[in-house]
């Protein structure tokens, strides 16, 4: 299967992500100014992809990153080997009071009626100091690398770092990779320098370079400037709105030949109906409707999207990669934490109609 994409067929690694790596502190339902204990997660928009390629489907996969050494640094370099993901570290030394950070994500789960709620501590983070000419790209693409990814949230973080994205695209290209963007539009971040104007601007020149883009109805208009469709969606699981704005997408950027996102109707903070639409190659696919008892709903998207590129990777035909990408990410949000911890085996069974009757 081609999907009008040059997929290399092997290479030393399946999938390299550039992006930041962050530790996210969860204190489950409970609010944070009530908070006395923390989960930890380690994530990042784009790293999240790489280690969920890695750890549920078996990928060899790497991450281009920033890296502290301090102890927080230690934490996280330690869970990306326990993932698998070869890392290519940037690495900064920290001052021992100030910086320079990894950044810290603050989100509680909410519940019921109580959405979650998410917030930040990204002051001098180290990923932000990212530049061109911190990678040594040909030597990191010498091997083969078979798909190239990177997402807004990294784009965001300062004026140099979607720079570095075009950078590092421009390398895959000549080493003939395919290269995937997540809009992942957080307006947090762009908001900081510049919103939507700003993040328009740079995202535009980054789209040059991408073959397929991951990013809804939202995204779209606010990361890309794509106008609203003139039919109005009759819900969030009606993918007509989604698919209104693909003509818009591909005129302005003829080599995409894929864009997929995500559809979900939140019921409740716990109760969400998902499903999941691509369009490939000029034809559309539509997922089916789950009905979801959601833990933790961060992370449900990269979910979605490493699932939906393992798919294509493996050569399956289009509408079985975007079901095993509603799958993951519909299991994604049973598990705590941002990564997977799912098998292929699961994925495989859920994406098929298997329910969630007791295994014995």
């Amino acid at each position: 299967m081609s999907y009008g994409l040059n997929i290399p067929p092997d290479g030393a690694l399946d999938l390299l992500a550039l992006g930041a790596l962050i530790y996210r502190l969860d204190p489950g339902v409970v609010p944070f100014r009530k908070a006395n204990q923390c989960l930890i997660h380690v994530a990042g928009g784009e790293y999240n992809v790489a280690a969920n390629l890695s750890d549920c489907f078996r990928a060899r996969t790497g991450v281009a990153t920033a890296m502290v050494d301090y102890p927080i640094g230690d934490l996280v370099a330690e869970r990306v080997r326990a993932m698998g993901v070869q890392p290519f570290y940037r690495p900064f030394k920290h001052n021992g009071a100030t910086g320079p950070n990894i950044a810290a994500v603050f989100s509680d789960r909410g519940h019921g009626v109580r959405p979650p709620v998410v917030f930040y501590n990204r002051a001098d983070e180290a990923a932000a100091r990212l530049k061109p000419g911190d990678f040594d790209w040909p030597a990191i693409f010498a091997g083969g690398v078979r798909w190239f990814h990177s997402g807004g949230i990294f784009a965001s973080l300062s004026a140099t770092t979607g720079e570095l994205i075009i950078e590092a695209m421009q390398a895959a290209k000549t080493a003939g990779a395919v290269v995937s963007f997540d809009l992942n539009y957080r307006a947090k971040l762009w908001n900081l320098w510049g919103g939507p104007a700003q993040a328009q601007a740079i995202i535009r020149r980054i789209m040059a370079h991408v073959d397929v883009l991951v990013g809804n109805e939202e995204d779209l208009q606010l990361g890309l400037g794509i106008a609203g469709p003139e039919v109005a969606a009759a819900s969030k699981l009606d993918p007509s709105a989604f698919f209104g704005m693909i003509a818009d997408v591909v005129q302005a950027y003829p080599q995409v030949k894929v864009v997929a996102t995500t559809l979900r109707e939140v019921h409740s903070t716990n109760r969400h109906s998902w499903s999941a639409v691509a369009w490939v190659d000029g034809r559309s696919y539509v997922a089916p409707v789950c009905e979801l008892d959601v833990y933790d709903r961060v992370g449900g998207g990269d979910g979605f999207a490493a699932g939906l590129f393992y798919g294509l990777l493996a050569g399956e035909p289009a509408e079985v990669a975007l079901r095993l990408g509603w799958a993951h990410g519909a299991l994604l949000t049973t598990y705590p934490g941002d990564t997977t911890m799912a098998t292929l085996e699961q994925v495989r069974a859920f994406a098929e109609g298997e329910s969630a009757r007791i295994q014995r």
